[in-house]
């Protein structure tokens, strides 16, 4: 009974709040948009798709063990892509003012499982340098990998192009609008929550059992129209004593004259 109760309390307390609850939230709606449309900088993607070629002859078809091995050198080429060796030749060739580091939270690698298909991924303020960047590593990766693994099988399948139209995958301003609405949701409601717990007024005849600790024998109702009830029984009695006042003084004043008369 004591949950249920406090179910109840709460929906009703929301419920008087739900103007407080639906204004918080249109404020953190509106206001992650302001900042998703007019203070982030957009951030675009280029990728660059490379291919690596196990070497195979055909006398010796695939089996598990080179499945596996394709699998490991796949690996084994996602760290070295992203290693300063690779990201340094790319900061020179291209004179970027950046460090490896910097470069290297811009780089994302992946690649589909069993795939043979690297995907290289480069986050920019620019596309045109997104674009730029992402061939550029790709290329040098291609050409230091002869001299790191003694391999020839790095091909690049399909490099990166601006687009004519290009869209910035970063922000989001709907994702971020989704998120803003959810905090204003949450805020509102603990705000309605506090708001009503810090009410300390006497509603109901429960708040009088929790606080004394004895149980309500009676309730008075409030009666409609009482004040002006008693307000025109008021006046009545006001112009009834007007009415006898006056008689008395008529009455006064009339054996007045009579006793003068004789």
């Amino acid at each position: 009974m004591e949950s249920t109760f406090n179910v109840k309390e709460f929906l009703k307390a929301l419920r008087k709040r739900l103007p407080l609850i639906i204004m918080v939230t249109l404020l953190f709606v509106a206001l992650s948009g302001l900042v998703s449309y007019t203070m982030m900088k957009p951030i675009y993607q280029a990728s660059t798709q490379i291919l690596v070629n196990q070497n195979t002859t055909a006398a010796q078809p695939f089996n598990t063990q080179d499945i596996d091995a394709n699998i490991q050198l796949i690996s084994t080429y996602n760290v070295i892509i992203k290693s300063p060796t690779i990201l340094s030749a790319v900061i020179e060739e291209l004179g970027l003012n950046e460090t490896v580091a910097e470069l290297n939270e811009r780089i994302t690698v992946s690649n589909i499982e069993n795939s043979q298909v690297v995907t290289l991924d480069v986050e920019d303020a620019s596309m045109e340098k997104a674009v730029l960047i992402a061939n550029t590593t790709a290329s040098v990766f291609q050409a230091e990998i002869k001299n790191l693994m003694k391999v020839d099988n790095v091909n690049i399948l399909a490099p990166a192009i601006v687009p004519i139209d290009p869209e910035p995958v970063k922000p989001d301003p709907l994702f971020n609008m989704g998120v803003g609405a959810i905090i204003g949701l949450m805020l509102g409601t603990g705000l309605a929550i506090l708001l009503d717990q810090m009410n300390t007024t006497i509603r109901t005849e429960e708040d009088i059992e929790a606080i004394v600790g004895l149980n309500v024998l009676g309730i008075v109702s409030r009666t409609e129209g009482g004040k002006e009830e008693r307000r025109s029984s008021t006046l009545k009695d006001k112009k009834e004593l007007l009415v006898d006042v006056d008689s008395e003084k008529i009455k006064s004043i009339g054996g007045t004259k009579i006793g003068g008369s004789y």
